[in-house]
């Protein structure tokens, strides 16, 4: 409560400290006031994150009183958070996964309280968190703790046809809810390492479940079934659980999504995880309620007594939806279904308090299918357990769910097209904690300091689908793709065994671009990347990258390397700072132009050539490194930078092809 005096009342001495003392407390009210609606401006995935961290520090969202172990509700939760961090860029949320995490983790790479004798799939979940830290990292603790989870499959049991118990205690039983548990990491791990021969096993349990659990006449998935048919839950002729439940639908189409960017194009499994996708969703879809956008409880009793909306359920199907329609999985009109279902979230589900923090409502603690009289599958048991608020679950798919259905704003702009990475000229390899050769080093794949996986990332939430080309281009590889991306080539210092540009290698590029191509050139400087065989190709174009480094860094002074931008401009339309070390320049001849000149350097050119475009860039500059969030810290935002640069990018394809 402020008081106010009138001057005349109180010595001179008073009434200047008195201006201080209201000055100093209207700035911190207007910071206060400013702080909170930019907490209301913040996109809802970011709102929630934040809640989150404060609410459950470390993850840790049980009472102290509670034992704390390894759990597949922490793994939703973090899957959320990764979401989040890769969608934003926010190191705070790189920062919880890992704080999250590592109390389990052991030096020599075993996890705490975890105990594969149980045979549990659930223990299986947080194993995407740990290749994830051992991505950014590169710390063989976490692939040694992923591997042992990945070892529990090779002896977990399994039913007469293959498939997954759900768990040691529910034998010979297959859950809808263990498809996402188990599959996702099941596929990151093999296509991380390199084991393509999983792929298949992979694709039999999503068949499995879908042969055994999907009921014709409604397009639905039974909860569970059991293949001794001897369990109370199961009918007594198929093995089948009586009741559709939505989270168990949700689990397994959360499944299929995430783990379906894993399979190779010529998989045969993919058809199969795609044709099992889209059937999911035609019966999904049919039930969602038309007045709130929302699922019931049981899916196909929306009238019956007791029986409510879900909120765990319908983020996951809306995750689902918005994924699969943006990574070219479902046909553009369920993206319709998704919005409805999140405004319908938004409307019944979400809450803020006075401090804004958002509180997820109106989700179902737990539900299973057991040996006892409880847990017996009936329409009763479903719509009679503890619905809570900040469930974990409930919080990692509305995480999973917001950062999708605010990529869904860009992802009509790339969708279609395809940007297909150069392997070739940029070529190098290390030896991974498993031993294998991997590429590495401005790859989509590589989540270390030096590799381009939230670059990556970014492009996906453009709509643009990401490739790799492994091999000397030639136009019928090229013709695959809308833009042809060649970043920082090999020289002799990080590379034995470069593979240099040559006019054989030059002439297919400028012919394909000639057709309607779009080649983008992002080089290095003369210390860290080839530049004299690249111009070979650049001068085809009229662009000369030139010997030269600029922005030179000592150490960690990021001033260095500042780049300030005004705005206002054909790329950065908004002001930005930018942090780019170590750059080269180019030199133009007709028919390039200069995009983007700073302090009288060439930082950025197009020329038209045919029907197509070219554009040199002089850094790599939206690697991990300088781009995730972890380092430099702001005013540095090489991430709010990238946006612009692939909003831009997307604007200057052809628009046709």
């Amino acid at each position: 409560m402020f008081m106010f005096l009138r001057s005349k009342d109180i010595s001179p001495t008073q009434n200047r400290r008195s201006r201080w003392i209201f000055a100093c407390l209207s700035l911190l009210l207007i910071g206060t006031s400013l702080q909170q609606a930019r907490g209301d401006e913040l996109p809802w995935s970011q709102r929630m994150a934040d809640s989150t961290i404060k609410r459950w520090p470390q993850g840790k969202y049980l009472s102290e009183d509670k034992p704390w172990v390894w759990n597949y509700e922490l793994g939703v939760l973090l899957q959320g958070m990764d979401d989040v961090w890769y969608h934003t860029a926010d190191g705070a949320y790189y920062t919880y996964i890992k704080e999250s995490i590592d109390p389990f983790i052991n030096k020599d790479g075993s996890i705490s309280t975890y105990k594969p004798e149980n045979n549990a799939l659930d223990d299986l979940v947080l194993g995407r968190e740990l290749l994830l830290l051992y991505g950014v990292t590169q710390d063989a603790k976490y692939y040694k703790a992923a591997t042992l989870l990945r070892q529990q499959l090779t002896s977990h049991p399994r039913t007469a046809d293959g498939g997954f118990w759900h768990k040691q205690r529910y034998p010979q039983q297959m859950w809808l809810d263990g498809l996402y548990m188990a599959e996702p990491f099941y596929a990151q791990y093999a296509a991380t390492f390199n084991e393509p021969q999983d792929f298949e096993d992979i694709t039999k349990q999503f068949v499995l479940m879908e042969q055994h659990s999907r009921d014709p006449k409604t397009g639905l998935l039974y909860h569970g079934w059991d293949e001794t048919k001897q369990q109370r839950w199961a009918n007594k002729t198929t093995g089948i659980s009586p009741n559709f439940w939505a989270r168990g639908m949700g689990w397994y189409m959360m499944a299929l999504v995430d783990t379906l960017p894993y399979y190779s194009e010529n998989d045969p499994g993919r058809a199969k995880l795609l044709g099992i996708l889209q059937r999911l969703a035609t019966g999904v879809a049919k039930y969602q309620d038309k007045e709130s956008g929302l699922w019931y409880e049981v899916v196909d009793k929306p009238g019956a007594k007791d029986n409510y909306v879900e909120s765990s359920a319908a983020c996951m199907f809306t995750y689902a939806l918005a994924k699969g329609v943006r990574l070219g999985y479902l046909p553009e009109t369920y993206s319709t279904n998704a919005s409805r279902a999140y405004q319908g979230i938004l409307k019944q589900f979400i809450k803020t308090d006075a401090d804004r923090a958002v509180t997820l409502t109106g989700t179902v603690r737990a539900i299973g299918l057991g040996t006892d009289a409880v847990h017996d599958g009936s329409y009763s048991y479903y719509v009679s357990q503890d619905v809570i608020s900040n469930d974990p679950k409930g919080v990692g798919a509305f995480l999973m769910a917001s950062t999708e259905m605010e990529a869904a704003q860009t992802a009509t702009l790339g969708r279609g097209k395809t940007i297909l990475l150069d392997a070739w000229f940029n070529s190098q390899t290390r030896k991974d904690a498993s031993g294998q050769m991997a590429s590495y080093h401005y790859k989509w794949d590589d989540f270390s300091n030096s590799g381009y996986s939230l670059f990556g990332h970014l492009l996906r939430e453009y709509g643009l689908k990401t490739d790799t080309l492994y091999k000397a281009p030639t136009v019928q590889d090229l013709d695959k793709a809308q833009i042809y991306l060649i970043v920082s080539p090999d020289n002799l210092d990080w590379n034995k065994n470069p593979h240099y540009m040559t006019a054989d290698d030059a002439t297919p590029i400028a012919d394909w671009v000639k057709k309607g191509g779009t080649l983008v050139i992002m080089e290095n400087d003369p210390t860290h990347a080839d530049i004299e065989h690249l111009d070979i190709l650049a001068e085809h174009f009229g662009m000369h990258f030139n010997n030269v480094a600029r922005n030179t860094v000592d150490g960690n002074k990021f001033e260095m390397g500042r780049i300030d931008v005004s705005g206002g401009g054909p790329i950065f339309q908004a002001p930005h700072v930018l942090f780019m070390k170590e750059i080269c320049t180019i030199t133009l001849k007709q028919p390039a132009k200069a995009i983007w000149i700073d302090k009288g350097d060439v930082l950025l050119a197009e020329a038209n050539y045919g029907k197509g475009k070219v554009i040199g860039f002089v850094d790599p500059w939206l690697y991990n490194e300088y781009t995730d969030g972890r380092r430099p810290l702001p005013p540095y935002n090489n991430f709010g930078g990238g946006k612009e640069y692939v909003r831009w990018l997307l604007e200057q394809l052809p628009k046709k092809h």
